[in-house]
């Protein structure tokens, strides 16, 4: 780019920090290239000296200096991959123009980690909106849970959701099939999480309030229907979002979820033989307002190895699902 820019700032980068906005409109500019002429005040902001870290409003004016020299290239499209687009679509539960509410199978990743190629954030690369972004993630659920993912099309968004989900204005709620049932049948649980060191990695534990890392976590539970009390259909309201919250909070009620590989730990325990093999936690329902005023509410099918359980213990899933006033808020 030779000479001086200009640019507006738009509804969508509104609160993007200014060095992730230069990530996206000059993809190639080196980082260190960027600090050096923000530090040199060639970058502007409404006229201003700014830093990378400074968040941008809309309709605000970007003063962008000469970086042909900066080795920047214009930036190629990435390919779109055909099959992860038509494995988007058959995934996908609900689609407006800033919205997917994904039905995330079992034993996906949400996004990549080590040793992990193939993960939804990958695959959303293939499905850009109409300014060549990729859709954003609002939400994470773990790589074994199954159910409704939310993804944003557009920053602005990506920004409202945000905002509803940290508000916890969004209602979430998870169906789980646990070894024993727990006691009392209905409840809220409420305790401290933390992140330790195990021998098998990182794990959440049940810590005491003012341990370091230590994170406030709440949970409504319900026994929706049980089969003699060796196994449970335990429906689940998270009202906080931590990691691991509902298998660590349900292990912690001696009822832990059927098939968890982290937090399952009940000695001398014998699965029922014809259960389905796999985590049994699944997002069934998620429920949220839209900018319109109008309310989204929407519904996953159970995945397969759970069909298998329920089936095999007679659960109807089609028989309940949770009302708004079945399950305490607070």
């Amino acid at each position: 780019m030779s000479g001086v820019q200009h640019r507006k700032v738009t509804q969508e980068e509104d609160g993007m920090r200014l060095d992730r906005w230069f990530s996206i409109h000059f993809p190639d500019l080196p980082f260190s290239r960027l600090n050096r002429i923000i530090r040199k005040g060639e970058v502007r902001v409404d006229k201003g000296r700014v830093k990378a870290n400074q968040r941008l409003e809309t309709g605000q004016t970007v003063r962008v200096p000469p970086i042909a020299d900066a080795g920047v290239k214009p930036s190629k499209p990435k390919p779109i991959n055909e099959k992860d687009v038509q494995f988007l679509r058959d995934i996908t539960l609900y689609e407006d123009d800033q919205i997917l509410v994904l039905n995330k199978p079992h034993g996906l990743a949400v996004q990549g980690g080590t040793g992990t190629k193939r993960h939804l954030d990958k695959m959303l690369e293939s499905i850009p909106n109409k300014k060549g972004e990729k859709p954003r993630l609002v939400h994470r659920l773990d790589r074994d849970t199954s159910g409704c993912l939310l993804v944003a099309k557009t920053r602005s968004a990506a920004s409202h959701f945000g905002k509803i989900f940290r508000s916890r204005s969004a209602r979430k709620i998870y169906w789980a099939v646990t070894a024993h049932m727990p006691t009392p049948k209905q409840g809220k649980i409420s305790c401290f999480l933390a992140r330790r060191a195990t021998e098998d990695g990182e794990q959440m534990h049940v810590v005491e309030q003012g341990e370091e890392g230590a994170q406030h976590s709440i949970t409504h539970y319900s026994v929706t229907d049980d089969a003699a009390t060796r196994v449970a259909w335990v429906t689940l309201k998270p009202v906080t979002g931590r990691t691991h919250q509902l298998r660590v909070h349900m292990a912690q009620m001696k009822s832990p979820i059927i098939n968890d590989p982290r937090y399952f730990s009940i000695e001398n325990w014998e699965k029922p033989d014809g259960m389905g093999e796999g985590l049994h936690l699944h997002a069934r329902r998620l429920a949220l307002p839209l900018p319109n005023g109008h309310r989204l509410d929407i519904t996953a099918p159970l995945p397969a190895h759970m069909q298998q359980t329920f089936d095999l213990f007679g659960f109807n899933a089609a028989q309940y699902d949770p009302n708004d006033e079945e399950l305490d808020e607070d």
